[in-house]
């Protein structure tokens, strides 16, 4: 269809759009080739180059001959007679120049703004781009009864629809990343025999990874920064939405599982730092408390304040005593 369309073009229109087609893509090409050091795309930017060139040397030497025909002039002063007996030819309409030439521009402004354009919208609406990744739905059976005995306890999935926020990545500091994954569970705290409720939230994503935890018990933020405070500054009190608020720094746990061995786990280690942001379940501060976590495999932590800003703008949207 191309081809056909292509014989169909008058020469004027053809062969500019020829030459407009090699020297777009043999530009972007060669730039390409350059950036990425690639020697078979410079081979093929090159041949668009000299395609360009061959066709810039058709249009050069018919626009010559266009202008100075090779016709005998007539003889001044005399006008051809025509014969007896013969009819007069009827002259041949000429292609209007001018409207081939504004038909010509009209295609290779299309085409050049369809060839710079089309990468800008291949990168913002990519197919192969992974969405962000949403909570899932792992909580099918009954919560805990320790969620009866607190009404207004936040579910797993609550935990993880608050924390995974379109802008949670730019709270971050890293915009450019998506969410690989986000789930939420609704168990019980450790050491209670399921009488307290923690449910726990987490977004991972390429660089770090973000956790969300609820524990309702009667212990305060005042009690519990009583029991981290070691007087350093990787353990220090602050004030967040009219609450408490304590930071502490501790390792992550690594376990190694060894598939292929006789021992089907390794012992556990001390895995990257991570820094929490421990903030009260209300302003009264009479027991309870969230817990913001922060980690990432190299072991980088971002600055107290982004844990700071993620609590200003988490906290407030998670259902229950939360908003208080």
């Amino acid at each position: 269809m191309l081809g056909l369309l292509l014989r169909l073009l008058p020469f004027w229109v053809r062969e500019p759009l020829f030459i407009l087609v090699g020297s777009v893509f043999g530009v972007r090409i060669m730039y390409l080739a350059a950036h990425e050091q690639n020697w078979a795309a410079a081979g093929i930017g090159t041949a668009f180059l000299v395609f360009t060139a061959v066709r810039v040397h058709t249009v050069v030497r018919a626009w010559r001959a266009r202008r100075s025909p090779d016709q005998p002039a007539p003889a001044s002063g005399a006008a051809p007679q025509p014969q007896p007996g013969a009819v007069p030819a009827t002259p041949k309409k000429e292609p209007n120049a001018w409207g081939q030439a504004f038909a010509a521009v009209a295609l290779f402004g299309a085409l050049a703004a369809a060839v710079w354009v089309a990468p800008h919208m291949t990168a913002d609406g990519d197919d192969n781009t992974p969405a962000p990744a949403s909570c899932s739905d792992s909580e099918g059976g009954k919560l805990p009864k320790a969620y009866a005995r607190t009404p207004k306890a936040a579910t797993g999935d609550e935990l993880c629809e608050a924390l995974n926020r379109p802008d949670l990545a730019e709270l971050m500091g890293t915009p450019d990343e998506r969410a690989t994954s986000a789930t939420g569970t609704s168990g019980t705290s450790a050491l209670t025999n399921g009488k307290v409720a923690e449910p726990e939230a987490q977004v991972e994503f390429d660089t770090y990874t973000v956790n969300l935890s609820a524990t309702y018990n009667k212990l305060s933020v005042a009690q519990y920064g009583k029991m981290m405070k070691t007087g350093g500054e990787n353990n220090r009190t602050d004030t967040i939405l009219g609450r408490p608020a304590v930071f502490s720094s501790d390792p992550t746990m690594k376990i190694e599982i060894n598939l292929g061995g006789e021992d089907s786990s390794g012992p556990v280690e001390a895995g990257p730092l991570a820094r929490t942001l421990t903030v009260a379940l209300d302003r009264k501060d009479a027991g309870g408390y969230y817990d913001i976590t922060v980690w990432s495999e190299s072991g980088a932590l971002p600055d107290d304040g982004v844990l700071l800003d993620i609590a200003e703008e988490v906290l407030p949207t998670i259902p229950g005593r939360a908003a208080r």
